[in-house]
């Protein structure tokens, strides 16, 4: 026991908040006028939006510096307007967030598949690794799979049907 506590001392800032006094963001700390002297500084410049930024709704401006991401559209951007009327505490804002991401993959599939570069997607989703590791768990999935493909093809085709007959 004494051997770990002495290596750990060894450590170059090991303990360094274990004193409270010696740790301006010791959340117990009674604050005051002295303790952000010397902590000045000017506020970045706005960034220019060049795209849509979604914002938060408890903000009532985009943060002087962001990222630039690829502006929302189609479904998913529909999808993530609405989630940015919400709350960022709320599960209306981060669910429809998640579906948008999603939605967006298809989106993006759909794309490469308009422009002519057909996706791998076997290979993209780790099917060569789940083969050689997990053959079972692969196997499983590829017979429940299967079996989803079959029950919609089935389900199709008796609806055609059903519509033929009615004419």
């Amino acid at each position: 026991m004494e051997n770990k506590d002495f290596e750990r001392k060894d450590i170059n800032g090991w303990g360094i908040d274990a004193n409270p006094l010696d740790v301006p963001s010791y959340p117990m700390k009674n604050r005051n006028e002295n303790d952000n002297k010397g902590m000045v500084w000017e506020r970045p410049s706005q960034q220019a939006a060049h795209v849509e930024i979604l914002t938060s709704n408890e903000r009532p401006t985009i943060t002087a510096v962001f990222g630039t991401p690829n502006p929302p559209s189609g479904l998913s951007g529909k999808i993530r307007r609405y989630a940015f009327k919400f709350s960022e505490s709320s599960y209306g804002h981060w669910l429809p967030l998640l579906l948008a991401d999603r939605v967006n993959m298809v989106e993006g599939l759909v794309d490469d598949i308009k422009r002519g570069h057909f996706p791998n997607i076997f290979s993209e989703l780790g099917g060569k690794s789940e083969l050689k590791h997990n053959p079972k768990g692969f196997a499983k999935k590829v017979i429940v799979g299967l079996a989803i493909t079959a029950a919609i093809v089935m389900i199709c085709k008796r609806n055609k049907k059903g519509e033929e007959d009615e004419y």
